[in-house]
């Protein structure tokens, strides 16, 4: 266990200068073997064979759709019709970013994605309608913690597959506290919507409403496909992650190319080249990662955990606590995907010795990830914010702190203690036990 808080400093030690994040984890790695004597002619098939994974192949499918999000103007077609649902009401157009943000969520699967196909089309247009940049780009911030709750969702990929659960029932275990998130987060911005100067659509005859919502939802029912394709494919148990996730990036080329027209074959190139490096980055990371996970479950470091924590406490509740504070403080540091695989091979163990449903801790570790990239003093996420929106850190403190506090923290409650939120709809709609 003292190797462990070693391993610890290495990790945060390279994270606070700056190493990317693979880097550091290899850097654990070959300190690990320096000091236990490990043969790498052991080690490295170790990781060549955990990242065959036929499961793994629709994380870059899933990068590749998120990044194709803006250049086929699908983004800015769902924030349309938001817009023009809730647009007429005080504080709508802060419910059309929380909105947008769980609907693009629906197709990119990260909180980064989220962030930059939201935050670079509303954050302009909030700060036009009277909300201040700051408040925008910590509402935006705050609201892309949807991208992993919302599925489909890269990281649940990623815990299913170190699980060996079902990557559809991890997908289904979030929607309960992401729908509970974004009413809670409209409700929030309706209150501070109250206070600011921001300008409201004149209230029209319903008819005309109807209308206006009627030739967005036209405009964009497009993009609608997408979603529906890729989760109805999934759920409906037609294809698999990976052929969903790649019948997406199909359509949306279409849709891009031939219907929206607002794709160039250069842009379609330049996504590609940035997913793919996403992708290598993401690899890279699996492949330390699982070399690592691999040391530690061959030290018994799982184990030591558990006896660890629970000297602490014998108390389930207490235990669940814990739990959340180490995931907080994880998300803290580290974004979704390395988080995901830093927590939840030492944890998952924990969490079934103590009774806890491995579908269940999916939406755990997903919620209180999600509120450790938005904590402060790292809060990855909300620094990407800060440069999406062109701001500054102590512009977006207070209102995020909020959000955290009355809006993602009684999430991360309420899906710890109440299981039924996140095994409703696993039970309901696939039958899982």
């Amino acid at each position: 266990m003292d190797l462990l808080i070693f391993d610890v400093i290495i990790l945060v030690g390279l994270l606070v200068l700056g190493v990317p994040i693979p880097f550091c984890f290899m850097a654990v790695v070959v300190s690990r073997s320096l000091v236990h004597g490990y043969s790498w002619d052991f080690l490295l098939p170790v990781g060549f064979y955990k990242i065959n994974s036929i499961v793994l192949l629709s994380i870059p499918m899933f990068i590749i759709l998120g990044s194709l999000l803006n250049a086929t103007g699908i983004a800015v077609r769902l924030i349309d019709m938001a817009n023009a649902a809730t647009g007429r009401f005080r504080g709508g157009l802060g419910a059309v970013s929380v909105v947008a943000c769980a609907m693009v969520g629906a197709i990119a699967g990260t909180c980064s994605a989220a962030v930059a196909a939201v935050g670079s089309v509303m954050i302009p247009r909030m700060e036009k309608d009277g909300y201040s940049r700051g408040y925008s780009s910590a509402l935006i911030s705050c609201a892309s913690v949807l991208g992993q709750l919302i599925p489909p969702s890269v990281p649940q990929v990623l815990y299913a597959w170190v699980t060996l659960q079902s990557v559809a029932a991890c997908f289904l275990s979030t929607v309960g506290p992401g729908i509970l998130l974004v009413i809670i987060y409209s409700f929030i911005n309706y209150l501070y919507a109250r206070k600011m100067q921001v300008k409201v659509v004149p209230a029209e005859k319903f008819t005309k409403w109807m209308g206006e919502i009627g030739k967005t939802v036209r405009r964009g029912s497009a993009g609608l496909l997408i979603p529906v394709t890729v989760l109805g494919s999934i759920f409906g148990g037609l294809t698999t992650p990976t052929e969903a996730a790649t019948l997406g990036v199909l359509i949306t080329a279409i849709i891009g190319f031939f219907i929206y027209r607002e794709m160039s074959f250069r842009t379609f190139v330049r996504t590609l080249v940035e997913a793919g490096v996403t992708t290598g980055v993401v690899v890279a990371m699996v492949f330390f990662v699982m070399i690592l996970s691999r040391i530690y479950v061959m030290e018994n470091i799982p184990q030591q955990l558990i006896e660890l924590i629970k000297g602490v406490s014998e108390n389930k509740y207490i235990i669940l606590l814990l739990v959340n504070l180490f995931l907080i403080a994880v998300g803290m540091l580290m974004d979704d995907f390395s988080g995901t695989l830093m927590a939840t091979p030492l944890l998952y163990p924990l969490m079934l010795s103590i009774g806890v449903h491995p579908i269940h801790f999916a939406a755990i570790l997903g919620t209180n990830l999600g509120m450790g990239n938005m904590t402060v003093p790292c809060a990855p996420i909300l620094y990407l914010g800060c440069r999406i929106g062109h701001t500054t850190i102590d512009k977006v403190l207070v209102p995020s702190t909020v959000y955290l506090l009355f809006g993602s923290l009684p999430v991360v409650l309420i899906t710890t203690y109440w299981p039924d939120l996140s095994l409703f709809l696993p039970r309901l709609i696939l039958e899982i036990k």
